[in-house]
This record gives C-alpha cells, structure tokens and sequence, in this order.
C-alpha cells in the first residue's frame, strides 16, 4: 500500500511543486492551505507523514499549533517542518513541539525526498524486533541501536529527531575522537550553519540530562568541535 504524505503549506504553486515531487516518488498526497483544512482531514485519516510550514494564511504560526495538535493524535506520526524561516528559535520550537525535522525551503527537492525517504526508515526500524546484542553500539550507559535507530541511556529511551540521533551515532562510534561541524553535518546528511548545529547539540545535552543530570559525555571542544566521552 503506498505511504500517504499530507503538504500543509499556504503557497498554492510551492504546495503543487511538493506534491509532484512526491506524487514522481510513487507516494500518495494529500495538501492543504490552512490548519483547519489539514485538521479536518486528519480527525477523519492521519497521513503517514506530515510535512508543514509554520506560518499558514491568517495564523504566523499556526504550523506550531497544528504540530502541536498532530502530536496529541500520534506520539509516532513523522513530522517535518519545511519553511522559509531558518531562525534558530524557530527550529528549536519546532523541535521541542516533537517535530523530527526543521528543513528551510532553500533546500533542493531531491534533499527533501532523502530526508523524508529517511524518517520512513525509521519508522520501519522502530516496528522491527529488538536487534540482538551484536546489532546495539555500547558506550558505558548508552545503547545505540542503528537498526531501530533507538538510544537508550540507563536503560531509559532518549527521544532524539532524526538529525540528533546521526549526530550522537557519529560521535559515540569514536568516542574520545573530536568531530568537526562539517563531519557531524555529513553524517546527519544535513547542511546547517554552525549556531544550528550549536543548537542541536544542546538539545542533545538536554534530553541526556533529563534522563541523567550528571551527563556529561557529550563534550565541547573549543574551537575544534564536540566528542563523546565514556
């Protein structure tokens, strides 16, 4: 059965060149121009991934809401924010409202369909069984399953976006070794500028330390880059 992606993005010809884009990679679409509209449809369906800008006709950030709302329907449901607004207090509310990506609309059409042919991976990994012991990459109290893309810390679930995961799997693969921003981005397949990755970092550091107070293997190294510590 083909996957369904719902567009929910103002720009009436932007929504049509997404769709087709799409509809060329063998996906179903369904877009819409306002959170109503989308939410409509989602009460009836949910799609099975939702792309979505954050401002919408009347409502400068009605993207925020509908993403918040959408979580409420799924806790699964893959989520990508796709806009012309690249601040960084944008990405990290995107993030924080549960999105698994913030993509800018800068980005080339063959890089959007990679990053959403990735997060249906995931979702395919997360349905498999449990990888045995041979597949989890071990450091200290993290267990890093590539398979499933799933981290745990002290055998509690960190719950990272697609980008945060590829980030800590390029640092824990090599622990003690410094990796610059420019490795970390080729590993995360993205390309961000230094305070994104910054940023990403620090929500990384967050979500270990909720579980953890005391983690601290994640470091900086000042004008280099970041390592894993064990």
């Amino acid at each position: 059965m083909k996957r369904l992606i719902a567009i929910v993005e103002d720009e009436p010809a932007i929504r049509e060149n997404y769709a087709a884009a799409f509809t060329r990679e063998g996906y179903l679409v369904r877009a819409y121009g306002n959170r109503a509209q989308a939410m409509a449809a989602f009460t009836a369906r949910l799609p099975d991934l939702a792309v979505i800008d954050i401002s919408l006709e009347d409502e400068p950030e009605g993207g925020f809401e509908l993403c918040r709302q959408l979580r409420g329907l799924s806790a699964e449901l893959p989520i990508i924010f796709l806009t012309a607004r690249d601040s960084e207090l944008d990405a990290v509310s995107g993030l924080r409202l549960g999105a698994d990506d913030f993509l800018t609309k800068d980005l080339s059409l063959a890089h959007l369909i990679a990053r959403v042919n990735a997060l249906f991976r995931r979702v395919d990994a997360l349905r498999k069984p449990p990888g045995d012991a041979g597949q989890i990459l071990r450091r200290g109290p993290l267990a890093l399953d590539v398979e499933r893309m799933r981290v745990e810390w002290e055998s509690k679930v960190v719950l990272l976006s697609l980008t945060e995961f590829w980030i800590v799997h390029a640092l824990a693969r090599h622990p003690g070794h410094v990796k610059n921003r420019q490795q970390l981005m080729d590993a995360a397949s993205v390309v961000l500028d230094d305070n994104t990755i910054t940023s990403h970092v620090k929500r990384i550091r967050r979500k270990f330390q909720s579980l953890d107070p005391a983690f601290d293997a994640l470091q900086t190294v000042y004008g280099m880059g970041y390592r894993w510590v064990e």
